[in-house]
């Protein structure tokens, strides 16, 4: 019995035709041409000025001729040190925004994406009859301009305004809304003086008892405008989402005996994760980003209990004229909205359960790689066997 094992040459595949090259490259290049306008608008529009607005940011550009002009010096960090050093008026107002935003954001975010979840799981039942009516009366508000809404609000919430009037009817004395400072915790605790240990500055300038004050009663009215002129847009997104999973997910979990809470709490919450995560992103963005409800209703007030830092950067360059404050500014509120999405990018885990992550991703393409270097092994050993009595 002899075995014969021989090495048999297999000739290699041909090389990619020049043709085929060709044709890649030419592809490449109408593509480059279809997006040059794109690109090029972008880059003048977009990237420009903000490189521009950088370069504001470390020099001491007053408004006046060019910012690359010879008048125009280089200061480094200072305009942020001004800031973030919780010393003098500046860094004072800084912190006073960031406190009020903080507040704002945290109350709209989670209650516009509550408000916007439940309207949506509302006008995709089968037995609501004119659902095209609610739909948009639920999303009118967010194509209504938002100077229109925040004027419409001045009235509604003034000292002799509608939502006053409806709280006397209850026995309740409402407040003058948009001329009130006080925060809303001081005044569920009973207002008093600060305590000693807590009234000196803290961070940024604010003393901690400012820091637990709440949103002040302006602020409330203003987290109430948005939840309301909001939700409507984030619940067309929730509707787009549940629409796409299909009622035989629900009728299977229905079938294997989960109640109402289980089927929405394990099955439909957890497909929903990739349009929850795009609605707290634009959530956060926007709320960060509000200026022109301060703008037409408020301006800052009063006593800056609804200054925010988009509105401070605005006055800083444009009214005050410094203009690297205020460009400083802007860059500091791009940094803390970036990394806000990072936190709740993080909390949220993967965007989309039912796509594979990156580890699963990376070993796919590794077995991927191993097979198709195994396939174009020119060299393939061929064993024979020759059986000899």
């Amino acid at each position: 019995m002899s075995t014969d094992t021989t090495q048999v040459r297999v000739p290699s595949p041909a090389p990619a035709t020049s043709r085929r090259g060709k044709g890649i490259n030419s592809q490449t290049g109408a593509g480059w041409l279809f997006v040059a306008p794109t690109v090029l608008i972008l880059g003048i529009f977009l990237f420009v000025p903000v490189l521009m607005a950088a370069w504001v940011s470390v020099s001491d550009w007053n408004g006046r001729g060019s910012p690359f002009g010879g008048t125009t010096n280089f200061v480094g960090g200072a305009n942020y040190a001004e800031m973030l050093g919780g010393r003098g008026l500046p860094a004072r107002d800084f912190g006073t925004s960031l406190r009020n935003n903080l507040y704002y954001v945290v109350l709209v975010v989670p209650l516009q994406t509550a408000l916007a979840l439940t309207l949506a799981f509302l006008v995709n039942k089968r037995s609501l009859k004119g659902k095209g009516f609610f739909r948009t009366a639920f999303y009118f508000p967010s194509v209504t301009s938002s100077v229109a809404i925040t004027v419409l609000w001045l009235f509604l919430f003034s000292a002799s305004g509608a939502v006053n009037g409806v709280l006397s009817t209850l026995s309740i004395q409402g407040p003058n809304w948009f001329q009130d400072p006080r925060g809303i915790i001081h005044l569920i605790l009973g207002g008093g003086d600060a305590p000693d240990a807590l009234s000196r500055p803290g961070f940024l300038g604010i003393s901690p008892w400012e820091w637990m004050a709440g949103p002040s009663v302006a602020m409330c009215a203003f987290i109430l405008m948005a939840i309301f002129t909001t939700s409507g847009t984030f619940m067309l997104l929730f509707l787009a989402a549940l629409q796409s999973i299909g009622e035989e997910t629900d009728e299977a979990a229905m079938v294997d005996g989960a109640s109402t809470w289980q089927r929405f709490w394990h099955v439909t919450l957890p497909l929903l994760r990739p349009t929850l995560f795009t609605v707290i992103t634009l959530g956060l963005i926007g709320t960060w980003q509000v200026f022109d409800q301060i703008y037409t209703g408020s301006q800052g007030g009063p006593s800056k209990t609804t200054l925010t830092p988009a509105f401070l950067s605005y006055t800083s360059a444009f009214e005050s004229q410094r203009w690297g404050r205020g460009a400083a500014i802007a860059f500091i509120l791009f940094a803390i909205i970036v990394v806000f999405t990072l936190v709740q990018r993080l909390v949220l885990g993967q965007a989309d359960p039912t796509e594979p992550n990156r580890r699963q991703l990376k070993q796919d393409a590794r077995s991927r790689e191993k097979a198709a270097s195994a396939a174009l092994d020119p060299t393939v050993a061929v064993q024979g066997s020759k059986g000899v009595d």
